[in-house]
């Protein structure tokens, strides 16, 4: 791997605000790290977009990324990873240490060895079937019931995560026969962790995971193992950039990061 030193920021990127619920556990579980999180608002939703114009903003983000010397890069998106997994990973090797978010939710996943699980994202991830492939590798017994559910990401983008408007969207969906007998629900977007309590209030006794939690423990686990965890106090504040200004981002920033959330703007497709 590129020498890197223990210092150097770790980068977390996705197309919106889903991913500052990675960012956030993220400075949850190693506050000492400095954060560089990228939002391409100016493309999301990723979820409707083909895999080849998702791996390239995704390789471009990671690019840019690296340029800001981040010593890891985190994929707080879905729809990137599963789009992109083998090309991010490729481009990454050598360096800077590489996490996703659909394994660590595998993972997490398989340890309760549900039968019956369900399974709500955006339809490029369910199109993907790559939550089915690798669940079924660890429980191949397992039954797997996607939903593609598109709506939800740019109803949370808008702020609407507590209201009639979410309510009404999620009971549509989460009334779908094949949710009638779960025993687990995987919220396989990172938008999704902000509606959680609504989601668990449809699908009461059901046990509902998402990534971010796993996730930074996955990120942990990988920079203890390269001797990459920074040391001492992190004394730079975590920046935060968006492909285009949304006041939404903004607010949503500062709701996990505190008021002193300085958002800028980086075109980098200019």
């Amino acid at each position: 791997m590129t020498h890197q030193r223990s210092s150097n920021p770790i980068g977390i990127f996705d197309s919106g605000v889903g991913g500052l619920t990675v960012a956030n556990a993220i400075h949850e579980q190693l506050p000492d790290e400095h954060l560089i999180y990228f939002g391409d608002t100016a493309h999301l939703p990723y979820g409707d977009k083909s895999r080849d114009a998702i791996r390239q903003y995704a390789l471009t983000i990671c690019d840019y990324l690296l340029s800001q010397s981040c010593k890891a890069i985190v994929v707080a998106c879905n729809s990137a990873a599963t789009a992109a997994f083998h090309e991010l990973s490729s481009f990454l090797n050598g360096k800077a240490i590489f996490v996703e978010v659909v394994r660590p939710l595998v993972k997490a996943a398989a340890k309760y060895q549900p039968e019956n699980v369900g399974l709500i994202a955006t339809k490029a991830t369910v199109d993907s079937k790559e939550y089915e492939i690798q669940l079924k590798k660890i429980l191949p017994d397992t039954n797997v019931h996607s939903m593609a559910t598109p709506l939800l990401v740019p109803m949370i983008e808008e702020g609407f995560v507590d209201d009639e408007v979410s309510r009404t969207i999620l009971e549509e969906y989460l009334e779908h026969s094949d949710f009638s007998s779960l025993d687990m629900l995987l919220l396989a977007c990172t938008h999704y962790p902000l509606i959680k309590p609504i989601i668990q209030e449809y699908l009461q006794g059901v046990r509902i995971l998402d990534s971010a939690e796993v996730t930074a423990a996955e990120l942990s686990d990988k920079l203890k193992s390269a001797e990459l965890l920074n040391p001492t106090p992190g004394k730079k504040d975590n920046a935060f950039y968006v492909s285009d200004f949304t006041e939404t981002f903004e607010v949503n920033a500062q709701l996990f990061f505190g008021k002193n959330v300085s958002l800028k703007e980086a075109r980098i497709w200019d």
